[in-house]
């Protein structure tokens, strides 16, 4: 399998560019479960069914967007759409991605505004959950085998789990595997340059950590006053400096829209996060139902351009990295480790969203179904997703025929 290459003479057609909106456009509205579940999506699709990806440039991505700010899964929908169809590309598969989920999250918006509440979901996503871990499953095992090259990473990878399961920082982890991987590969070969090179790395990776941790802990102005500009600005530095959960996302409204501004209250700030939560698509679509709280329809989209945009930057940024990264003995190894690593932190998301998936029979049993429908019939995940949220359907409505 050969991978997409672009040349300056290569223009994507509208087949093309219209094959990657309605691919995104079908992931933005169907991708339950989060980042990893997203991630694990579009390896399904990119990788396995079109081919667009070699799985081992797709784990390249992968520990790419774990090493810059943003949600990870809107970054690497920004770099297929880069590599498959250029800078269009990067657009098209990014604003799909983002779309449909904006909407839903505004439809929840509109109907919390004017109802005070939402309407009931806990069927569909009670069907949908265990899916999405077979699905995460499926993906890990692929991308796991091709990842893990040597028992020096598998070691790291089961490093990288058992200090995050223990509550250690994602982004520390992320950077110390990539170092530790370097390191080895550094001292393997005997040359003082190469050895020189991961130096300067090693100094070059800290500072970003530091300077990472320095900005996102700024004090911020103890009061703004609520306008247009100031929550663009407010989401768009969100956006740019965020790494880690949805969680740490929420600390960083809390203090900022809550504590210090007023803006909210902290019961709307937690059925904002509850709502980009159970939606499909880009968790970072909390800033659309928060921008409408706020604003209206103007804020929403002010508020949703606000907090994408800087993925777009880092990903057009860093993309052209990645390749130059893999000729480079020791930033490759470096680059290595960083994947391992981020396999490690999806396994754990993984486990931890399955204790709340698979709750009981009817969805042990769905998630039993959908590995093997994957694994042994290769279903499009899509499929997969929609049985599982009819199945929660009709469940629910026998639940309440009985009653």
């Amino acid at each position: 399998m050969t991978e997409p290459h672009l040349s300056r003479t290569d223009i994507p057609g509208k087949n093309l560019l219209l094959e990657l909106a309605l691919l995104f456009l079908r992931l933005g509205t169907t991708a339950f479960g989060g980042p990893a579940a997203h991630i694990a999506m579009m390896e399904d699709e990119v990788v396995r069914r079109r081919g667009w990806l070699t799985r081992e440039k797709f784990l390249d991505l992968l520990g790419a967007t774990n090493l810059i700010p943003g949600p990870n899964s809107t970054e690497m929908a920004i770099h297929i759409g880069f590599l498959r169809g250029g800078w269009a590309g990067l657009v098209v598969a990014g604003v799909s991605f983002i779309i449909p989920a904006m909407v839903i999250v505004l439809a929840f918006a509109w109907a919390y505004v004017r109802f005070q509440q939402w309407p009931e979901v806990s069927w569909l996503l009670y069907g949908v959950k265990p899916v999405v871990i077979a699905i995460i499953i499926q993906a890990l095992w692929g991308l796991g085998g091709a990842a893990i090259k040597s028992k020096y990473l598998g070691i790291l990878a089961i490093l990288a789990a058992a200090l995050n399961f223990l509550g250690g920082d994602e982004l520390a982890i992320l950077l110390g595997a990539g170092i530790l991987a370097g390191w080895r590969q550094g001292l393997n070969h005997e040359s003082k340059g190469n050895l020189r090179a991961l130096l300067i790395m090693t100094i070059l990776v800290g500072g970003f950590l530091a300077g990472a941790y320095l900005v996102m802990r700024l004090p911020t102005a103890a009061k703004v006053q609520f306008g247009l500009l100031p929550l663009f600005l407010f989401f768009c530095k969100i956006g740019s400096i965020l790494f880690g959960s949805g969680y740490v996302l929420l600390a960083f409204l809390q203090a900022d829209l809550v504590q210090n501004w007023h803006w909210l209250t902290a019961t709307q700030l937690l059925d904002a996060t509850a709502v980009g939560q159970v939606t499909p698509g880009p968790v970072f679509t909390t800033a659309t139902f928060i921008g409408y709280l706020l604003g209206g329809f103007p804020g929403a989209l002010i508020a949703t351009a606000g907090i994408f945009l800087p993925a777009f930057f880092f990903v057009a940024s860093s993309g052209p990295l990645v390749p130059r990264l893999r000729k480079s003995p020791i930033a490759g190894a470096f680059l290595d480790g960083v994947v391992v690593a981020s396999l490690s932190l999806m396994a754990v998301v993984t486990w931890r969203l399955g204790r709340e998936a698979v709750i009981d029979l009817p969805t042990t049993l769905l998630a039993i179904g959908s590995a093997v429908l994957l694994i042994r019939f290769r279903l499009n995940s899509f499929w997969l997703v929609l049985g599982g949220g009819l199945t929660g359907l009709m469940l629910y409505g026998l639940k309440a025929f009985s009653i």
